[in-house]
């Protein structure tokens, strides 16, 4: 029986837990040979026979013999720093870096890593706080070694729905910068690039195979997680997926540790903000001053871009339909969505010019052109070729959708994106690619009664049973 946990777990007899007085949750160590590992317990009844342990693919990365011995493992020591942080008290350097090895190292239960979240979420945001945090992450994971060219990346704070990275990644490729863009999954919105990325090629790769990849194509649109660049990172941001939180404490260092860790010199920082957008003016502003700290405390170039941002950069909303609109951006359609263009090409030139590729205020200007000549689009089925993808995938679509007309006639004033992500997760996204919706109308538009407003699509008749059901109950789009 093969299994997968996400991290190193153990099922025992609940007959031989008693008699070891082992609880579900608690750690043992399993020694063999000159291998151990920690796990955490699960039990079970008549799964397992009183002499043996059921343990999940986590486990077997390391070669064990036959036999195995088990016993309890010691609380590590973050419980009682995470109750430190719980308290509201500052950590060092030092605790940092136990908490996090902890974390990587899969000592941690996944509850135990919500504590701490919840601990970075309540207290009050701290640069020497994300400095220490950062390094503490650094610490955990490798290095890309990659030290010759213009190594620059992008990354934005997410919440809005529009994938507008592989669009920058592209151009500025074709432009001779080296972009390493790992990119993580949806975190609270209904597609993460990684997310995207994956319905037209693979996306989960080694370092040395991104290093193949960039030295063909100049860049690569990888999931971070599988290249143990900051493995703590990667586990935090998991469980911050199930709490639908993102401390920003952590989000800061969580987004620097990632630059850093592939050596990027030249970054980006896309901070959207507005009443619907994941931050305010007030606290958009704030972030800037903080990535600008920093990043000057690493000795990195960097630059952000603030937009007030109270729709959708396109039509669509989840994995496949926002990809879908990359394309046409790329292949240069006419109905390809401006906005999400616009947005492209501000932030490509923003990049361009703070790498010294295009003068002051002619970035955007560059950026159009290699678009226009087709340079891009030629780039990114190279990137997509290279990720073992093929750009001309056809797209499939899913069992079930419903269409929602308008019951008023009247314009659109309000569109409340963090509702219309949450109603796209409900359908499915981003674990389901093809699930999420289309909007055909979108804010400032005029609408008539009965005219369509959005397409939910789902895999599942129930999951799009609850989003209709979600969508009725928020009314995330607001007409007057």
């Amino acid at each position: 029986m093969k299994w997968s946990a996400g991290r190193p777990v153990a099922i025992i007899d609940e007959k031989l837990a008693d008699k070891l007085s082992i609880q579900v949750d608690d750690r043992i160590k399993i020694t063999g040979g000159k291998n151990q590992i920690i796990s955490v317990v699960d039990t079970a009844c008549n799964l397992t026979k009183m002499n043996e342990i059921a343990v999940s693919k986590e486990v077997l990365h390391k070669k064990f013999p036959k036999y195995v011995d088990i016993e309890l493992a010691p609380k590590p020591e973050s419980i009682s720093l995470i109750r430190k942080k719980m308290q509201g008290k500052t950590l060092s350097q030092t605790e940092l870096k136990t908490i996090m090895k902890d974390i990587s190292d899969n000592a941690l239960t996944e509850s135990e890593i919500a504590y701490f979240i919840s601990a970075v979420y309540k207290s009050k945001t701290s640069i020497k706080e994300a400095i220490k945090m950062i390094k503490a992450i650094l610490s955990t994971g490798k290095t890309l070694p990659l030290h010759s060219g213009i190594i620059a990346d992008k990354h934005s704070i997410g919440g809005v729905p529009g994938r507008v990275t592989p669009i920058l990644v592209s151009i500025c490729a074709s432009a001779g910068l080296i972009i390493p863009k790992t990119s993580s999954r949806a975190i609270t919105s209904a597609a993460g690039t990684a997310d995207a990325m994956e319905v037209i090629c693979q996306v989960n790769f080694s370092i040395p195979e991104m290093l193949k990849i960039i030295k063909k194509t100049n860049a690569c649109l990888v999931w971070g997680g599988s290249l143990n660049l900051a493995p703590a990172d990667d586990k935090l941001i998991r469980v911050e997926r199930l709490l639908n939180l993102d401390p920003e404490t952590q989000l800061l260092a969580s987004i620097l540790a990632k630059k850093l860790s592939v050596n990027s010199k030249y970054i980006v920082i896309d901070i959207p903000y507005g009443k619907n957008a994941k931050v305010t003016k007030t606290q958009a502003e704030r972030l800037s001053k903080e990535f600008k700290q920093i990043a000057k405390y690493f000795k990195v170039n960097l630059e952000t871009f603030l937009k007030k941002t109270e729709k959708p950069l396109g039509n669509s909303i989840g994995p496949s339909l926002e990809i879908q609109e990359v394309l046409s951006v790329l292949k240069r359609e006419k109905d390809a969505p401006p906005l999400l263009e616009k947005r492209a090409l501000e932030l490509s030139g923003l990049l361009l010019e703070l790498t010294k590729k295009a003068k002051k205020g002619k970035g955007e200007e560059l950026a159009k052109t290699i678009l226009d000549s087709g340079k891009a689009f030629k780039k990114f089925k190279q990137i997509v070729e290279a990720q073992n993808g093929d750009v001309n995938k056809k797209f499939q679509k899913t069992k079930f959708q419903k269409t929602i007309n308008s019951n008023s006639t009247g314009k659109i004033y309000e569109l409340k994106i963090k509702e219309l992500n949450n109603i796209a997760r409900i359908a499915g996204c981003p674990g389901d690619k093809n699930a999420g919706m289309y909007l055909y109308k979108t804010l400032d538009d005029r609408v008539k009664k009965h005219q369509p407003l959005l397409t939910i699509y789902s895999e599942s008749k129930v999951e799009l049973k609850d989003a209709i059901k979600q969508y009725h109950k928020t009314r995330p789009i607001r007409i007057k």
